[in-house]
């Protein structure tokens, strides 16, 4: 790399994102200032550039930054590092915290923000491929980080980016609950990835489709298998919040054995495009060979992408459930015996929560199956009180044993949680 080139790819990134405007997220994650190395994780566009900057600002040392996903920088190697830090000192004077954009596109960067570490200094650092973190963290970074996961806006980022304020009484008021009504359906369909919101501009949710799939699938691990990727990608965008199987996907895509499938569907998890989620079960084993159920990152995407009719809502609707609880950072799964329960989520273990996620109960045959789904889970798992939300449903149900199905609006639950 050459230098006067490097000390041009910074000054020129400084000015740039000195001014930048962005939705404080910070308040939501809650990332400490500790010794650890802060590492922030998740998909392109979701804002983990924008975070940083916000980090940045709040913290009394912010000049040694640099964003990797810059072309200029495509000759940098891990043999940079050295004269990146020299730059750095010559440039801002000697500082002691470190912030590095996409990091994991330097093979080796792992051995030299180690060697921070060592030396006592503080840095953070973005990615957007979870299995390459978890191969350089697991093995050179070992107790010296904390990992945050950042997703697109979640509903309530999503009024503060409208500069829509609403209090809890308006949960209950006609107007407060038609507002925030509202509002949720345009997030249900318009998502929550920031760019994207700026100008609902349909070409930027293709360009940001197509830089995951070739720079962060094909790309990154030198495939050639355009046509299999994009037809296995077609189905799952239009089938969320549904069940899986490798062989049928096999069958579906054209390949010759599960095993290839398996292997694609780790490529789209590791950029965090797509979240497989087991079957519950006390025996690993068994929740590997059950069927898995699908979920998108981002619910704008998935109707951007893939086939959705009229009748896919509740799918939609169970698919923002899912994002908030991992937002909430909850180990997640889903329940089908002779009942069916959408999410029921594991603390150490013991089940702790059961969710069940329908557009309507209008119907008694609907509310029936949904009720006695939730019902049988918690009297499996002993829980004195379950969820099912919906559209727009307010009501408690009391069932036997002193138990209490709280039936809520998604909305109020995303916000009032």
């Amino acid at each position: 790399m050459d230098r006067h080139e490097l000390i041009t790819v910074i000054m020129d990134q400084h000015e740039y994102y000195k001014n930048i405007e962005y939705i404080p997220r910070l308040r939501n994650l809650s990332i400490g200032a500790g010794n650890e190395i802060t590492v922030i994780s998740g998909v392109r566009g979701c804002g983990k550039s924008t975070l940083l900057q916000e980090i940045r600002q709040q913290n009394k040392e912010a000049d040694y930054f640099l964003n990797f996903d810059d072309e200029r920088l495509i000759h940098f190697s891990v043999d940079d590092f050295q004269m990146l830090h020299e730059v750095f000192i010559e440039l801002f004077g000697n500082q002691s915290t470190f912030y590095f954009d996409e990091i994991q596109n330097i093979n080796g960067w792992e051995r030299f923000v180690r060697r921070l570490y060592d030396t006592g200094n503080k840095v953070y650092v973005t990615g957007s491929n979870a299995s390459m973190f978890s191969k350089e963290l697991g093995t050179h970074l070992t107790g010296r980080y904390i990992q945050y996961e950042l997703f697109p806006f979640s509903f309530s980022e999503y009024l503060e980016f409208h500069h829509v304020s609403f209090k809890k009484e308006d949960f209950f008021t006609t107007k407060g609950k038609s507002n925030l009504k509202k509002q949720f359906n345009e997030y249900l369909k318009w998502g929550g990835f920031p760019e994207y919101l700026k100008n609902k501009n349909r070409d930027y949710l293709k360009a940001l489709y197509e830089s995951i799939l070739y720079r962060d699938v094909l790309v990154r691990n030198k495939l050639t298998t355009e046509r299999e990727l994009l037809e296995l990608v077609y189905y799952l965008t239009g089938n969320i919040s549904r069940l899986v199987s490798y062989n049928r996907l096999k069958n579906m895509i054209g390949v010759k054995n599960a095993t290839t499938v398996k292997k694609y569907l780790k490529y789209l998890e590791d950029t965090y495009l797509i979240f497989l989620v087991n079957k519950f079960d006390y025996s690993i084993k068994k929740q590997i060979q059950n069927p898995k159920k699908v979920y998108l990152i981002d619910v704008g995407l998935a109707q951007e992408l893939g086939f959705h009719s009229t009748e896919d809502k509740g799918h939609l609707l169970e698919n923002v459930v899912y994002l908030e609880l991992r937002r909430r950072r909850n180990e997640i799964y889903y329940m089908k015996n002779d009942f069916e329960c959408d999410f029921v989520i594991r603390y150490k273990n013991r089940i702790v929560r059961a969710i069940q996620v329908a557009w309507t109960i209008n119907k008694a045959e609907t509310k029936g199956r949904e009720i006695n789904g939730l019902q049988k889970v918690m009297e499996t798992f002993g829980l004195k009180e379950g969820y099912l939300l919906t559209e727009d449903t307010v009501e408690d149900i009391q069932i036997s044993g002193g138990k209490t199905i709280k039936v809520r609006p998604v909305w109020q639950w995303l916000l009032d949680n």
